[in-house]
């Protein structure tokens, strides 16, 4: 199965948290510092990124 997400769809759906972000993918909540941490976390759940 083959999964894409757009880099923008990701931002989106980043929640302001204190001094990071909160970022839930398939269930799994992350606290990330940087925006840009996103791209990552989604490539290791075997995301295809569109840019």
């Amino acid at each position: 199965m083959v999964k894409t997400a757009t880099f923008e769809a990701l931002l989106e759906s980043l929640q302001e948290e204190g001094d990071g972000y909160l970022f839930t993918l398939e269930g799994t909540q992350y606290h990330i510092k940087d925006r840009n941490d996103v791209r990552a976390i989604a490539e290791s759940h075997g995301y295809i990124i569109i840019y």
